[in-house]
């Protein structure tokens, strides 16, 4: 088998063992057994635990990331609001279709893992393709200024800083409104996806697509109608 096929094998067993068991009892050893290798002969390809946990992860938010900017570039460009919501419904399809990876992105920590550096840029694309319609009908002038409580000083800088590397013609405010409205689509996910809305507004359908539209109002973006 070659080295690429072994390792989505590898990968693929460690995703079912994940299903099965959880992150935290994710084992090398087990997914030799069942790929039918030696141990010694999987740690050249993932030398730890951790190794195989990281790959993992960047495979779910690469995963995640295709499937929100496939979303984006197929809705009108000039609709931001569409482009907006179009991403949300995506992201929860995919957290309904893929639970246990939106768990291991998502969920409680992994007792004694730390994420490396190399998971960083496969995590930021899902909030940057959020922001593009933001980013885009601010440049446009479609979307409307952010009111609100003045920014803390603090937090002033925090924003700046995130503007400059990702938008720098945008203001701060702007900024802060999409780093919210990023938090609470995915609230929104995992408290469906983890049984926290079941007794109140379970199944969630409509109460999902009347969140997410309202973000849309809270983030100054036009009202669907008139997208």
């Amino acid at each position: 088998m070659a080295r690429r096929e072994l390792t989505q094998a590898i990968t693929t067993e460690g995703r079912r063992q994940i299903a099965q068991h959880g992150a935290d009892g994710l084992s090398l050893r087990a997914v030799a057994r069942e790929l039918g290798m030696a141990s010694s002969a999987l740690y050249r390809y993932f030398p730890s635990r951790d190794e195989l946990l990281t790959a993992l992860i960047i495979e779910g938010y690469t995963a995640l990331g295709d499937a929100i900017e496939t979303a984006d570039a197929r809705a009108d460009r000039l609709g931001v609001t569409g482009r907006w919501l179009a991403m949300c419904r995506t992201a929860r399809a995919w957290a309904r279709q893929h639970p246990h990876e939106y768990a291991l992105l998502y969920g409680s920590p992994v007792p004694g893992y730390r994420a490396p550096a190399d998971t960083i840029d496969p995590a930021a694309r899902i909030p940057l393709a959020l922001l593009g319609p933001l980013r885009d009908g601010w440049r446009a002038g479609t979307v409307a200024g952010q009111h609100g409580v003045p920014l803390p000083a603090g937090l002033s800088g925090q924003l700046e800083n995130v503007a400059g590397q990702v938008a720098p013609d945008v203001p701060p405010e702007v900024i802060g409104a999409a780093i919210r409205a990023w938090t609470q689509l995915f609230g929104l996910i995992s408290f469906e996806l983890f049984g926290h809305l079941v007794g109140s507004v379970d199944p969630a359908d409509e109460f999902f697509e009347y969140e997410i539209v309202d973000i849309a109002g809270q983030l100054g973006l036009p009202a669907p109608s008139a997208t």
